[in-house]
């Protein structure tokens, strides 16, 4: 084995306590693919594009599982708590390690802010008169002490926010067949399988418009990834990783394509609109008593479970920078509960401008953070799928060893995977609303660029790492 390879048979302990068994990241991984992008984003994207979002959500999730299984090869190579970032600095180069663990820290703060956001929406049907911003506080802070007592506890509520969620939907499904098979409830006299199409057809909106709802169906699928953050941290990675990934085709396949059917069936796409759950409307029109506000309350727990993992996932990102020289050393220290405690403060203090932007356009908040987050998403899943090309590269030629998890296709999938996010960020930038993130992102760049020459100049050893040399950099 050369100098630039690594012991896979050993993942690094790294100072964490290995404290999330099977249990707790199995339902992490579940949970990562049910948040505020289905719960509430959904309403915003059937207006769109009516029926044809089963497709555009289908579409996404399979390349959804190109990413995952790209990312499962490599965690299963070398597992790590830094993850991709660790794979874009060995794979690409240390700029694109510290490139991509600042922005993956940033989609996860803004992703915050979305989910502070929908979640003080939410506490708005029970509490109208309660600002949203005093709601976006108080759940900000509950979190943030929560995620600093341990990585066990930040764990078991993850299990059950995730558990609350998979009951909900699976019920929502259950309901919903009843409703269409056996007619029960208000709704029964008017649902109907061919709802999917009687109005207007599958794509009433023209296939156009149902491709440009796919920057909201991708900001959907933000934190699948978690689970290869988790990889520092769980007992047995080589074994719970692999599950954990391979379980993803059939949750999409459940909780988004067969809940939207189920829904759009059940109640026809033009009762739905922009900032109000497809979910909770769906209950309204069944007419379950305190069904609605069940479900509200579903998707309360769903909004604030993604910002928990947040707060989870930006303080480890900020202290592998750490680690590498390319965030204060501070970062790095651990409290005495063996969380980064440096780093989720401060990573809570950013998501605190999410508190401020309900305050000042509590109306717009959700649309502005949600499309700069999944700008940083994008860039992360294509900074995976190429570290996974280079990786296939150095396997073929003999020069790192194979991993025990390889993905379906080799590189094909991820090279299909690759052409689809570059055709959502053209998307993007077709779209006047959204493109304001490109124009956030570019700033972004800017600003990481100068902090790099800022980093090199002062010590220059930062774009040297051992083994180096035997690596196929870009840039």
């Amino acid at each position: 084995m050369t100098s630039a390879q690594v012991d896979t048979d050993k993942a690094p302990e790294e100072g964490y306590e290995r404290g999330l068994n099977s249990r707790q990241v199995q339902m992490i991984a579940i949970g990562g693919a049910i948040g505020v992008g289905l719960f509430l984003g959904a309403g915003a994207n059937i207006a769109k594009a009516g029926p044809s979002i089963i497709l555009m959500y289908a579409l996404a999730g399979v390349i959804i599982f190109f990413i995952m299984r790209a990312l499962g090869e490599l965690l299963l190579y070398r597992p790590v708590s830094g993850s991709f970032a660790e794979y874009s600095r060995e794979f690409l180069g240390p700029f694109f390690g510290y490139f991509t663990g600042w922005t993956y820290w940033l989609m996860w703060v803004v992703t915050g802010m979305a989910e502070l956001t929908a979640a003080a929406i939410y506490i708005h049907y029970w509490f109208p008169d309660i600002p949203q911003w005093v709601s976006a506080l108080v759940f900000l802070v509950l979190l943030f002490v929560a995620n600093l007592i341990s990585v066990k506890l930040f764990g078991e509520i993850e299990f059950w926010f995730s558990m609350v969620k998979v009951t909900a939907i699976i019920g929502m499904i259950v309901i919903g067949v009843g409703v269409l098979t056996l007619g029960f409830s208000q709704a029964g006299d008017t649902a109907a399988v061919s709802n999917l199409w009687e109005f207007d057809g599958f794509f009433p909106k023209g296939i156009g418009s149902s491709l440009m709802t796919l920057q909201g169906v991708m900001f959907a699928y933000l934190a699948v990834e978690l689970v290869g953050v988790t990889a520092g941290e769980s007992e047995n990675p080589e074994k719970t990783l692999p599950k954990a990934i391979n379980t993803l085709p059939w949750r999409i396949a459940l909780f988004y394509v067969g809940a939207l059917t189920v829904i759009l069936a059940v109640v026809k796409w033009t009762e739905f609109a922009e900032g109000v759950s497809p979910f909770v409307e769906a209950f309204t029109v069944i007419g379950i008593p305190a069904g609605a506000g069940i479900v509200n309350f579903v998707v309360l727990t769903a909004a604030l479970s993604s910002c928990n993992s947040g707060m989870y996932s930006t303080g480890r990102m900020l202290r592998t920078l750490a680690d590498n020289g390319e965030a204060p050393r501070v970062f790095n220290k651990l409290s005495s509960t063996k969380t980064p405690a440096i780093g989720i403060a401060v990573s809570v203090v950013f998501m605190a401008i999410g508190v401020v932007l309900n305050y000042l356009v509590p109306e717009k908040a959700f649309g502005y953070v949600t499309s700069v987050a999944t700008a940083a998403g994008i860039w992360t899943w294509l900074m995976i799928l190429i570290s996974h090309v280079l990786y296939r590269r150095k396997v073929v030629a003999g020069r790192l060893p194979a991993s025990s998890f390889p993905a379906p296709g080799g590189s094909v999938c991820s090279y299909i995977a690759i052409a689809f996010l570059l055709f959502v960020t053209c998307l993007i930038a077709y779209d006047a609303d959204a493109r304001v993130c490109l124009y956030v992102m570019a700033g972004w760049a800017a600003a990481l660029g100068i902090g790099w020459f800022v980093l090199r100049s002062r010590n220059p050893q930062i774009t040297e790492r051992p083994g180096e040399p035997e690596f196929e950099k870009i840039g």
